[in-house]
């Protein structure tokens, strides 16, 4: 929110966007619903005008990403290809999402254990969901003879780790853009299982 933005201003989205803000660059445990109001500029009790819980905006943060997340790998990975093409589809929309929403990915990735039951357990599954489905396209290229590696599981472990990493290091003023991130990470990953051309 600029200096010059007003009460009148204030929402339920311009709430979670600031929570989404602090909680990237402090964590969850290190923001205060006292930091969100001041950055927002109003009084502490007025953000329950928009929001139940500080744990309330944390989950609505998780469930979205982790949602898009699933969604992104179904739908390009629902297209038709061999397996080849299935894993550096995955990893691209993987990889771009980390570039294209830094914050998400580094609050989801860190804080999601912060999460109070039933909702924690939901999204990690959601999140497992994607990480054997992640992990089928590699065992399915190596039963297939397209790829060599001796363990999918941590080759598909590899694969997502490094993606989750571009969301610390990647900036939208650097020297390559996001798109050329992303295919690039998935060449990587096609080198990683040892797919040959």
């Amino acid at each position: 929110m600029t200096a010059g933005q007003t009460r009148a201003a204030v929402s339920e989205e311009v709430v979670l966007d600031t929570a989404l803000t602090l909680f990237a660059e402090r964590g969850y445990h290190g923001t205060a619903l006292s930091q969100i109001a001041d950055v927002l500029r109003i009084r502490t009790p007025s953000l329950y005008n928009h929001m139940r819980s500080k744990e309330d905006l944390l989950r609505a943060i998780v469930d979205c990403t982790t949602a898009a997340v699933l969604d992104d790998f179904e739908r390009v990975t629902g297209e038709d290809g061999d397996w080849p093409t299935q894993l550096a589809r995955a990893t691209r929309v993987y990889a771009f999402r980390h570039a294209t929403h830094r914050r998400e990915a580094l609050v989801v990735n860190r804080d999601t254990d912060c999460l109070g039951e039933p909702h924690r357990t939901r999204f990690q599954d959601r999140r497992r969901r994607h990480e054997h489905a992640f992990r089928g396209i590699i065992a399915g290229g190596v039963d297939a003879g397209v790829f060599h590696v001796g363990s999918p599981a941590l080759a598909s472990f590899a694969i997502r780790e490094m993606c989750v990493s571009i969301a610390r290091w990647f900036r939208d003023d650097g020297p390559m853009p996001a798109d050329a991130v992303a295919d690039e990470y998935s060449r990587f990953a096609l080198q990683i299982v040892g797919s040959r051309p």
